[in-house]
């Protein structure tokens, strides 16, 4: 059943399609937040003219659009700190206060009002930045810019803005794709649990990089070995590690697999385990895969795919004694690339950012298959690239 509503439809349908859930069980009171900020970044020119933000209710399932949170150009990643004070873009662009590269923008956040303030901007010392993410302290951000190849951490000062840069490194390789690996592409950065290590995931070198990280004085150095290769031509995009960080999924955007490592933590070793495709079998055309995530339980693993044929997500069971994958579900996102999804924080609902179609899918979570039921459609803002939650008080 096609459960894909238009929302003007879903004003009227919404109460009794709720009404279920509060009859499935009894309700735990947890200590949790009962209302979320929803930020949303996009790219703009399109309409868009920077971040979003929406009020989330998880328990109901009702959402409410706020407005624009701040205007800023291609806020195309967004990140916030643990403690969810600030907010940080990657401004993706290749022309940066008459530099050639691109930004990266801090905000302070008004848990009240959902609305940002600005704190400052600074270059991201390359071209097109595609992801940024903090180290596991918050007193570093990591960036990663995909048109250059170029890496960069920047110090978080106790207010929020970002100092002068305490590492850059220029990445280096290509592979067998004339046309999207001619050089490197750092297209994700994280530092690990412990903080010991950066990974980097480059998909014009086909190899994941790792770094010590030295989180006293926010530098790096390679680890040795310095990375880890992955089958030519496919596209290293995104990582996703399980809670106990003893394995690493990462997607592979230019032949719609995944790849399963193994990660030693104490010494940054990736070892690979299993590749899997994320594609229908009898699949022909054109696809990039996007983003890549396992949920807190570590028993599922979603990865988006977008294409002409292929705008859906797919859902894998981990198997726990190995972390390998076994296939469960493909089900559109209802709209077109598929760039970017999140589960909220209280792990039953995944929302889904359509680039090109100007919405946002959210889905109900089995917690038991993993399955996801589509629920309704955020229409009407332009180009959403990426989705993260913040507690509202």
């Amino acid at each position: 059943m096609n459960l894909l509503w238009r929302t003007d439809a879903l004003r009227q349908a919404r109460v009794f399609f709720f009404l279920p859930i509060m009859l499935l069980g009894p309700v735990i009171v947890h200590a949790a937040p009962s209302s979320y900020l929803v930020y949303v970044g996009t790219y703009t020119g399109k309409g868009s003219k920077g971040i979003y933000v929406y009020r989330f209710d998880p328990t109901s399932g009702h959402l409410s659009s706020i407005g624009l949170a701040a205007e800023t150009p291609n806020p195309s990643w967004i990140a916030a700190d643990a403690k969810r004070r600030f907010l940080y873009a990657a401004n993706e662009q290749q022309s940066f206060n008459g530099a050639k590269t691109g930004g990266v923008s801090a905000f302070g956040i008004d848990r009240a009002t959902g609305k940002l303030t600005l704190l400052n901007q600074v270059s991201s010392l390359g071209t097109d930045p595609a992801h940024l993410s903090l180290d596991q302290s918050g007193r570093y951000l990591l960036v990663s810019n995909y048109s250059s190849g170029t890496i960069a951490v920047f110090p978080v000062r106790p207010d929020g803005k970002l100092g002068e840069h305490t590492a850059l490194v220029q990445q280096a390789g290509s592979s067998v794709n004339k046309e999207r690996q001619q050089g490197p592409h750092a297209h994700y950065i994280a530092s690990t649990k412990e903080n010991r290590f950066v990974l980097v995931a480059d998909l014009g070198a086909d190899k994941i990089f790792v770094y010590r990280f030295n989180q006293q004085d926010g530098t790096l150095t390679p680890n040795d070995p310095a990375s880890v290769s992955v089958k030519a031509g496919s596209g290293p995009r995104h990582l996703a590690f399980s809670p106990s960080e003893k394995y690493a999924y990462l997607s592979e955007e230019l032949t719609g697999t995944v790849t399963v490592f193994a990660l030693d933590s104490k010494t940054g070793t990736l070892t690979p385990k299993q590749t899997i495709s994320a594609l229908p079998k009898d699949f022909k055309g054109e696809n990039t895969e996007a983003e890549i995530v396992v949920d807190d339980s570590d028993k599922f693993l979603y990865v988006s795919n977008r294409g002409d044929r292929t705008n859906e997500i797919d859902v894998f069971r981990i198997k726990p004694a190995d972390g390998t994958l076994t296939f469960v579900q493909r089900i559109s996102t209802g709209g077109k690339m598929p760039r970017n999804f999140a589960i909220d924080p209280t792990g039953k609902w995944l929302f889904a950012a359509n680039q090109d179609s100007n919405n946002i899918q959210v889905f109900q979570i089995d917690p038991a298959s993993g399955e996801l039921s589509a629920m309704f459609l955020i229409e009407g803002i332009a180009s959403p690239t990426c989705v993260i939650f913040v507690p509202e008080k």
